[in-house]
């Protein structure tokens, strides 16, 4: 119990050297992956678990946050991942009451070009990465080993089902699942 409050409280520290903004009680559990180029924002009791089987279905993979150069991620209150990624190039929103499960992964960026001759030339490659925001709805909830792609706007109070790859919106109140993602059923 001491050694998880101080790991909590390392995490507190780096995340205040990265220039995180965070609310109240920000409970960082396990070793975190943090670059942090641009803005983010967290607010209130924000709970990550990170390796070191701090959840079962996330084994020992760590939870990575990256925020590329003037790209903004931002977290509301009672947001919680676990054992996953965050990758912003642009814009990653998380809205109040999310939760991402284990080993899922939230990207704004193709992180390649298209082009082959761009894509050989590592000066140029990421640069040319078509990028586009990603938006997660208040009370939406992403299974484990999911992949949101460029673009995509989870709706509010939806369930994305475990192994998913969403590459288009999901509406507001509706359950998908597959890869591609497909509409499972409206939620009563």
């Amino acid at each position: 119990m001491l050694i998880a409050k101080i790991v909590v409280a390392w995490n507190i520290v780096r995340f205040k050297m990265q220039r995180v903004q965070f609310g109240k009680r920000l409970r960082v559990r396990g070793c975190v992956g943090l670059k942090n180029e641009g803005s983010i924002v967290i607010g209130n009791d924000f709970a990550c678990s990170s390796g070191n089987m701090s959840n079962a279905m996330g084994r020992n993979v760590r939870s990575y946050i990256k925020v590329e150069p003037k790209a903004f991620l931002k977290i509301g209150n009672n947001v919680g991942i676990s054992s996953a990624t965050l990758w912003c190039a642009t814009a990653i929103t998380l809205e109040d009451n999310v939760k991402i499960g284990a080993l899922s992964i939230i990207t704004d960026t193709d992180a390649h070009s298209l082009d082959p001759i761009l894509r050989a030339d590592y000066r140029t490659d990421a640069l040319h990465a078509k990028k586009k925001p990603v938006l997660i709805k208040e009370n939406a909830f992403v299974g484990a080993c999911c992949f949101i792609g460029k673009g995509v706007t989870i709706g509010r109070n939806s369930i994305v089902g475990a192994g998913s790859v969403v590459m288009r919106d999901v509406p507001d109140n509706e359950i998908w699942a597959g890869n591609p993602a497909q509409f499972v059923r409206r939620l009563e």
